[in-house]
């Protein structure tokens, strides 16, 4: 049995039939090739695959496809057509936050999501947004200068830059 799936993935509309089971993690890197979504531990618990689903994070290895009916999805490939991918990706380039790179597409989602958020963003904000993340290469301290960084320049702070 399959079910249909309408949805819009980097403002491009989907509209298939799919297996009630299928990852999203799957949809996006077997069906559609966005293959900038990394499946790295497919417990959830890395934060490689990390997408944003109206305007939230969210691992896509843990969400069923058919749960992004009627959604707005925006993987790294939809990200990094934004101007606040511009700034994200320049503090982490400044900051030397990234290292194999394997990592970083879903940490950049989180950040990109939590600086659209609209909220006023604390160090703490930053922080759990970085926790959420595993990175075998570094010790995180560059990816969090990174993030920090990246949210200063976005808020407006001067010094940031």
């Amino acid at each position: 049995m399959k079910v249909n799936l309408r949805t819009q993935i980097n403002d491009r509309e989907i509209d298939l039939e799919i297996e009630p089971r299928l990852l999203l993690s799957d949809l996006l890197r077997e069906h559609l090739n966005f293959t900038g979504t990394h499946v790295g531990c497919s417990y959830g618990v890395c934060g490689a695959c990390t997408v944003i689903i109206d305007g939230k994070p969210a691992r896509s290895c843990l969400t069923l496809a058919i749960q992004a009916n009627n959604c707005s999805v925006r993987t790294i490939e939809g990200v990094a057509a934004s101007s606040t991918f511009d700034r994200v990706s320049s503090a982490f380039h400044q900051e030397h936050g990234l290292q194999c790179g394997f990592c970083t597409p879903g940490i950049i989602c989180s950040i990109v999501a939590l600086t659209e958020s609209g909220k006023n963003i604390a160090e703490e904000d930053i922080d759990k947004v970085v926790d959420g993340h595993l990175c075998r290469c570094t010790g995180y301290v560059n990816i969090r200068k990174a993030a920090k960084k990246a949210v200063g320049i976005y808020q407006g702070d001067e010094n940031a830059r």
